[in-house]
């Protein structure tokens, strides 16, 4: 059965969906917003792959049902034509407690899957396109509008270009800001340019979390690497704000689930796989008095920095050197 997004909720009680196309924001989001709150922690991801390398154990755990798990929701991810007939025996199978979500990109017209979902009753397909910048721009005057933050139009065209078509690129760049945007009631087109080009400088990123996880020599590699300009400064220094507000919000995770992977699992933003271990030496490094007074020496020297431009990376190459010291 074909269902446009507007429509899912006649069909939510469906048990096995397709969503393919390239919106992978918007897929997040639905899975988010209409899905994960029905499961809570009984969540299990797969990719494809590792479901043929061993389907005898991707079967049992969707049979297998314990003392916690009342409902589960399986997300399948880089779904192709080859799990079509796995799909089938599982549709045969009494699924009244599991639904079953397939992630797929774009899917043709010929393929095998797609016409599966399609001509079936009881199987839901949803294609997700490319947003268009007015889909964009009113995300964003929605998100504005909740935080009771007034926003030009001008900035609103910066961020929509920023996301470049992609909702799941505005919903990182919305992140950052939110983070920014602790304890403070305005923001100016200047700082969401500053935030909202950090993508731009992977570097950038990289050198700020090794110094947050005090890798002094993947630090000095960095530096020595990458030639930083005086303008770079300012967007180091934000970076080190935004990325110590999230180690705020990690702590508080981590005392309410008692577990550094469970607060690394439940933080939202979701943490790529790829930086959990860098994660995990942060939040081992900085505890929440520790990021507290973090932030305000941030301040402190995103001020020394602005008063001094000449002496500006001098300023900032100190104070990284500095906070990556073990015994800081």
């Amino acid at each position: 059965m074909i269902l446009k997004t507007y429509d899912l909720d006649k069909k939510i009680n469906a048990k096995i969906f397709l969503f393919h196309g390239v919106n992978d924001g918007q897929k997040e989001e639905i899975i988010e917003r209409k899905f994960k709150p029905l499961f809570g922690e009984n969540l299990f991801k797969y990719f494809e792959n590792e479901i043929f390398s061993d389907i005898d154990s991707f079967h049992n755990q969707v049979r297998s049902k314990s003392f916690f798990e009342k409902s589960k929701l399986i997300i399948i991810k880089d779904a192709s034509d080859k799990i079509k007939n796995e799909i089938e025996i599982l549709r045969e199978k009494n699924l009244d407690d599991i639904k079953i979500i397939l992630i797929s990109n774009i899917l043709d017209k010929k393929s095998k899957l797609r016409n599966f979902f399609e001509k079936e009753i009881d199987l839901v397909s949803i294609a997700f396109y490319s947003d268009n910048n007015q889909t964009l721009s009113a995300i964003i005057k929605n998100f504005f509008s909740k935080k009771n933050i007034s926003i030009s139009q001008e900035s609103i065209n910066l961020i929509v270009s920023r996301a470049n078509g992609d909702r799941k690129n505005l919903n990182n760049e919305l992140s950052k800001i939110e983070s920014f945007l602790i304890d403070k009631k305005k923001i100016t087109i200047e700082e969401i340019y500053v935030l909202t080009n950090l993508s731009e400088n992977y570097s950038i990123n990289e050198l700020v979390d090794n110094c947050l996880a005090k890798n002094k020599d993947k630090i000095l590699y960095i530096i020595n690497e990458n030639s930083f300009s005086i303008e770079d400064t300012i967007i180091i220094i934000r970076t080190f704000l935004i990325k110590a507000k999230r180690l705020i919000k990690l702590n508080q995770n981590m005392q309410t689930h008692q577990s550094i992977d469970k607060a690394i699992i439940n933080f939202k933003p979701p943490i790529f796989w790829k930086d959990k271990e860098l994660i995990k030496k942060q939040i081992k490094n900085w505890t929440l008095d520790k990021t507290y007074k973090l932030i305000d020496e941030i301040n402190k020297i995103e001020l020394k920095i602005k008063k001094n431009s000449t002496n500006s990376l001098k300023i900032l190459f100190d104070f990284i050197l500095t906070t990556s010291k073990t015994n800081n």
